[in-house]
């Protein structure tokens, strides 16, 4: 039987590296993903990711299973993420959300992108669509304070419920469904020309068409 995420973890307390290397396998890429998203730079992702792994290799000593070690994992990445962001040491890159080249391989990231392009040949005006799509909700999320951009991306990428995104934030539940609720409510507000766009591609994609 495939052990949880914490016996791995209370494995590597216990001094067993294998255990570590399992979890670092595991948890790299989404890890990545939540950085990149967060500083919009691919460099600063992996460099930032490579220091969430070394501060929990180097707090295995202290690790106690109080929460999911996912959660564990993301508060500290998404304090990393805060400081650099305030620091900034990294300059947000101009590279659509969903179209980071990113790989989304990994725990909660296994989906397809919601605007990927379908394996069929799609029309000029389809892609064209699909485009302006992605522009806007990339402009819609990067908009965003930092910690609503942070919660709307555990919520929605990482599948999070609002306890363990609670944990990560250091904030209340109800804290967080006002955080969410504002989130969500601008980012309606600031896509609402995607449902045109949506009606237009479905005429464009209909039988005859």
């Amino acid at each position: 039987m495939a052990r949880s995420d914490v016996q791995l973890m209370l494995d590597v307390k216990s001094g067993d590296d294998s255990s570590f290397e399992l979890l670092l396998r595991k948890y790299r890429t989404p890890v990545v993903n939540f950085l990149y998203r967060m500083v919009r730079d691919a460099a600063a992702a992996e460099d930032l990711a490579q220091e969430v792994f070394l501060r929990v290799y180097r707090a295995r000593g202290q690790y106690l299973p109080r929460a999911k070690f996912t959660t564990w994992m993301f508060r500290i990445a998404t304090n990393l993420a805060f400081n650099a962001l305030r620091d900034g040491r990294y300059r947000q890159m101009e590279v659509s959300i969903d179209q980071s080249g990113v790989d989304r391989s990994g725990d909660g990231e296994s989906k397809q992108p919601a605007l990927e392009i379908a394996d069929r040949q799609p029309s000029i005006e389809l892609e064209l669509i699909r485009r302006d799509r992605a522009e806007l909700i990339r402009r819609a999320v990067e908009s965003l304070p930092e910690k609503q951009r942070a919660a709307v991306l555990l919520h929605k990428y990482q599948e999070m419920d609002y306890d363990e995104i609670a944990r990560v934030l250091g904030c209340s539940e109800s804290a967080l469904k006002s955080l969410l609720f504002r989130a969500y409510e601008t980012l309606r507000v600031e896509l609402a020309p995607l449902v045109g766009a949506a009606q237009v591609q479905a005429q464009l994609t209909r039988p005859g068409k």
